[in-house]
């Protein structure tokens, strides 16, 4: 590499670390005259990166957005800590197919002497299942249908997208969007309907987003003040494939206390009985945390999870036989 390009290399550098540098800190820095810096920063241009200069007492240079992206000029750690974070996301539904790209771009232009060091991090992490919540596969997102949803939410514009409920056609919709929370290996968006006034969340992998309205919304604070509680409760009620509702020999505190807030919501009945709703991807999944509680229930629909759980009960039944025998 000449002087002039590995310079032009840690100019950039230096752009990209901080908003604003004054020419007479670059040269300190690159140990040259604020004439060369000058002549530099007209390199760099030339080049399609945005250098913009201020004039005055407090004037200097920055890396302005748009015009080609720059390369991206990292140290060591920061080399090592986005590669090992890239290699974690690859299993992430929605962003693992880009992060395997990206992955293999950083790993191509890695110093030689950073390789072993991000291989051998490599070779000694192992990925275990992040969804070990449920039997269902994970549902895979577009990037593009992200994207589109971060874009909107940044914007403060209204989304309108095409949205795919479990009993009936893809229904169209338009919201306010504010929050993009990924949790439990899923993608869903708080939003708000701007015509009722209502909040609600929407799974990412069921929306496909029309084009883009262009037309801004007031921000409003979601009720409670937590999206991500607000996320929860919703799903627990309504973000899952099935549901059920159960009589529980307990009081609500007492159940809570056993309970996940995401698992369900808990309704009094008296001091010794409460009623929760629950849900998950499918029944199998609710068969086995109920049994968890620790309490006795009845349940009160649907009427399938009551049969599923005979056939628990039975094959528990054989295999307590089976060790007494």
């Amino acid at each position: 590499m000449t002087e002039t390009a590995g310079r032009l290399l840690a100019l950039l550098g230096l752009l990209q670390s901080r908003p604003s540098w004054s020419g007479p800190e670059l040269a300190e820095r690159l140990v040259v005259s604020t004439r060369t810096i000058r002549n530099d920063v007209e390199r760099l241009r030339a080049l399609d990166y945005p250098v913009e200069a201020t004039r005055g007492s407090i004037g200097g240079y920055r890396l302005g957005a748009g015009g080609r992206l720059p390369p991206l000029l990292l140290d060591d750690e920061e080399a090592v800590a986005v590669a090992i974070g890239l290699r974690a996301a690859t299993g992430v539904a929605g962003v693992g197919e880009s992060s395997r790209r990206a992955l293999a771009k950083l790993e191509q232009v890695l110093p030689p002497r950073l390789r072993p060091m991000v291989e051998a991090v490599a070779s000694v992490i192992d990925q275990a299942p992040g969804n070990n919540d449920t039997d269902a596969p994970d549902p895979e997102v577009d990037p593009e249908v992200l994207r589109a949803i971060a874009t909107a939410i940044r914007s403060a514009e209204w989304l309108r997208f095409d949205y795919a409920y479990d009993d009936r056609d893809d229904v169209p919709r338009l919201v306010e969007p504010y929050r993009l929370l990924s949790w439990l290996r899923r993608w869903y968006v708080v939003a708000r309907d701007p015509e009722s006034g209502e909040w609600d969340v929407f799974r990412a992998d069921r929306m496909r987003p029309r084009m883009p309205t262009r037309r801004r919304f007031e921000p409003r604070l979601v009720p409670g003040g937590d999206y991500t509680a607000f996320t929860m409760r919703q799903v627990a009620v309504s973000g899952w494939n099935v549901h059920a509702r159960l009589r529980v020999a307990a009081a609500a505190s007492a159940v809570l206390d056993r309970i996940h807030p995401a698992v369900g919501i808990v309704e009094e009945v008296s001091a010794d009985e409460s009623v929760l709703l629950t849900g998950a991807d499918s029944l199998d999944t609710i068969a086995a945390y109920i049994g968890m509680l620790g309490m006795d229930f009845t349940v009160e629909s649907p009427p399938e999870l009551r049969d599923l759980l005979r056939v628990y009960a039975d094959r528990y039944r054989r295999a307590a036989d089976a060790a007494s025998a």
